[in-house]
């Protein structure tokens, strides 16, 4: 972008620090950066500070400090078109780009817009939860991406779509769970005829009352959470309220995942020390 057409550009007001930027701020959008430049004031050379990302590395798996392993970073008179390239500072193999187009203004501050982020943008989702809604998993990162940028019809759109697209998913992981807990035939048989139930919320009818204990969230069915958030009308509602109801089905989503995983851990492992204890006898 020519340094003439940034007068034009509108920037939002609120001030981050590049760090900040970096970590938060979605794609095509200019953000006021209070550090810039570093060194002396007017100085050309570009700010690189450490960032603070989720590593999905199997030798990371959890936040870790990136740090930046370009060489070029000078300013060409008061704008500067970079590739930003970041890497985990623990493992050292995973990494981050980031295009930025940035502009100086006084002192250490600029302008700056992120063109684009490798891999996407969009906040950590828990592996589990990927498992959990399978060959959705791309729209549910649309949703999860908008949910983060503000849009609130476009993420409860997106999460409405992977909990209808995936009701027998969901069932089948809830039998599951019921199967290793031993929840009884009756229960099972309950679970498996919802499932064949073509609409969800004849399947939540179906299934109610017979959700195993370990997957209730505050004593409340999850199935029936879902339910509710969904029966919402979306025509009806503005951005925000469609946003706190996209916030809801995610959560609701993520703890459901949560509570399956560990009801099956830990059935896995007492099934193991009784295994061992037995043997020993």
């Amino acid at each position: 972008m020519p340094e003439a057409e940034l007068a034009d550009v509108e920037v939002s007001d609120q001030q981050l620090t590049f760090a900040e930027f970096l970590e938060h701020v979605p794609p095509n959008t200019w953000r006021q950066v209070v550090d810039l430049r570093r060194g002396s004031e007017g100085s050309r050379q570009l700010s690189t500070p450490d960032i603070r990302l989720h590593c999905d590395d199997d030798g990371c798996g959890g936040e870790r400090f990136y740090s930046y392993i370009g060489s070029r970073n000078g300013f060409v008179g008061q704008s500067l078109r970079l590739f930003l390239d970041y890497r985990c500072k623990n493992c050292g193999r995973s990494s981050k780009v980031f295009p930025i187009f940035a502009s100086a203004t006084t002192g250490f501050a600029g302008n700056v817009l992120k063109l684009g982020e490798f891999p996407a943008f969009g906040p950590y989702t828990p592996p589990r939860l990927v498992s959990l809604i399978g060959p959705d998993r791309d729209v549910f990162l649309k949703g999860r991406r908008s949910e983060s940028q503000g849009l609130g019809v476009g993420a409860y759109a997106y999460y409405r779509r992977v909990v209808e697209n995936q009701k027998d998913r969901l069932l089948d992981e809830i039998i599951r769970v019921a199967e290793r807990v031993k929840s009884g035939d009756e229960v099972i048989d309950t679970l498996k005829a919802a499932k064949q139930e073509t609409q969800f919320s004849k399947a939540v009818a179906s299934a109610k009352g017979v959700i195993p204990e370990t997957l209730l969230i505050e004593g409340h069915n999850p199935l029936t959470l879902l339910h509710s958030a969904l029966s919402e009308g979306l025509h009806a509602k503005s951005d925000e309220e469609c946003l706190q109801l996209a916030t809801s089905i995610r959560i609701v989503l993520q703890e459901l995942a949560e509570k399956a995983s560990a009801a099956l851990k830990d059935h896995a492992q007492l099934t193991t020390a009784l295994s061992r204890l037995m043997n020993r006898t």
